[in-house]
């Protein structure tokens, strides 16, 4: 079953508009389904080892093949990973440049491309978009909240029903991304100690990282065991988010970042973990499962917001914040269905203290929206959107 995309009729009116796009996602994502939908003229496959060894060996094939198809309009061109054959993108840039022909471009990784100075990232020359697992808009008709905090929401998992067949495939993604992107890629010499760091990295999402932990248990530098988290964003497979540090604070807050993995199922398999969090965890995956859930709302928003958390070491801290059209949202995340008004201590202190705050959020298990104090409002977690459209 294909489930619509959001995504869609952004991707339509920017080939309307005659632009080239570069769509980012991991795998399995749907962005081969997603481009599959669209009438072109030339798809190439570029993760097929004959695609790969036949445009590395010579680039220049495709522009070739472009002038072979003797069209009266400018055709359109779908490269399938183009970070196997980065080679490619000069020859894009220059065919771009003289209008003869319209690229949608994929990629599941983003390291080479963006860790190699050799690759032309064609600047100005294409949009980037980003393609993530089944948003809330897209799933909310088709699984339940444990269902998401358990399984994820990959449109596979999302779509098939037997539990044991959702275990098999997200074991199957965790052991195809190590053998694929990074023993193939060869991004680390010991793959054993990086799938130890994997677990450990995905057992610990959502907490403040503390890296020199995680390098002592699995044997290595702290660099080294920073670069392996570099490696988790650089492939598109966790989000880092950055603590809110006001310059002017007394406050002792913390200042190392957190990382969520890009999809709860995935981080489930990863982690080793069974399919029945006790209280405690169900309620650390929900905060997480809504932090992805905003980072995935604001990719597209044209003020480039970007999402926080705030956490004092004496106490207060905040899920959630989102520095958005010069204003600060505070959120906090709650498993509850019964918010109290001291559920919301933390916000009140936030607002008091942030200039910039004028209002924030508890998001919880309610059905409906309900004030609990001034310019603070517990919402469902369905409506986590409903943030974003009036954020001031």
């Amino acid at each position: 079953m294909k489930i619509p995309r959001s995504i869609e009729s952004k991707i339509l009116n920017i080939l309307g508009r005659q632009k080239s796009i570069l769509l980012l996602g991991p795998r399995q994502t749907g962005k081969t389904t997603l481009i599959n939908k669209l009438k072109s003229d030339i798809y190439l496959n570029l993760a097929r080892p004959d695609n790969r060894m036949r445009y590395e060996a010579n680039p220049i094939t495709l522009e070739q093949e472009i002038e072979a198809l003797d069209v009266s309009y400018t055709p359109l061109i779908l490269l399938d990973e183009i970070q196997k054959v980065p080679q490619l993108f000069d020859l894009v840039q220059d065919l771009i440049d003289k209008k003869v022909a319209q690229f949608v471009l994929t990629g599941s990784s983003a390291r080479k491309l963006r860790r190699n100075s050799e690759v032309n990232l064609l600047p100005g020359r294409v949009i980037e978009l980003r393609l993530d697992p089944l948003m809330l808009e897209e799933t909310s008709t088709k699984s339940s909240l444990e269902d998401l905090l358990v399984d994820g929401s990959l449109p596979e998992i999302v779509t098939t029903k037997d539990l044991n067949a959702r275990n098999e495939l997200l074991a199957s993604y965790v052991s195809t991304y190590l053998e694929e992107e990074i023993r193939q890629e060869a991004v680390v010499r010991k793959l054993g100690t990086f799938v130890r760091f994997l677990e450990l990295a995905a057992s610990e999402a959502g907490q403040e990282a503390n890296v020199a932990n995680i390098a002592q248990a699995i044997g290595v530098a702290q660099t080294t065991a920073q670069g392996y988290y570099d490696i988790l964003v650089d492939c598109l497979i966790a989000e880092r988010v950055d603590p809110f540090v006001p310059s002017s604070t007394r406050r002792r807050l913390a200042k190392s970042p957190k990382y969520l993995f890009f999809d709860l199922g995935v981080r489930r398999l990863a982690a080793r973990e069974g399919r029945k969090p006790n209280r405690e965890h169900f309620g650390k995956l929900f905060e997480q499962f809504i932090g992805i859930e905003l980072i995935r709302l604001l990719r597209s928003h044209p003020e480039r917001p970007r999402v926080y958390y705030w956490r004092d070491h004496d106490g207060p801290e905040i899920d959630w914040i989102i520095d958005i059209d010069r204003s600060l949202i505070p959120i906090e995340v709650k498993a509850t269905n019964k918010p109290l008004t001291s559920d919301c201590k933390h916000l009140v202190t936030f607002l008091s203290e942030q200039k910039r705050a004028k209002k924030a959020y508890l998001i919880c298990q309610i059905p409906r929206a309900k004030k609990l104090a001034a310019n603070i409002t517990a919402i469902p977690w369905q409506d986590v959107g409903e943030i974003l459209k009036n954020p001031i």
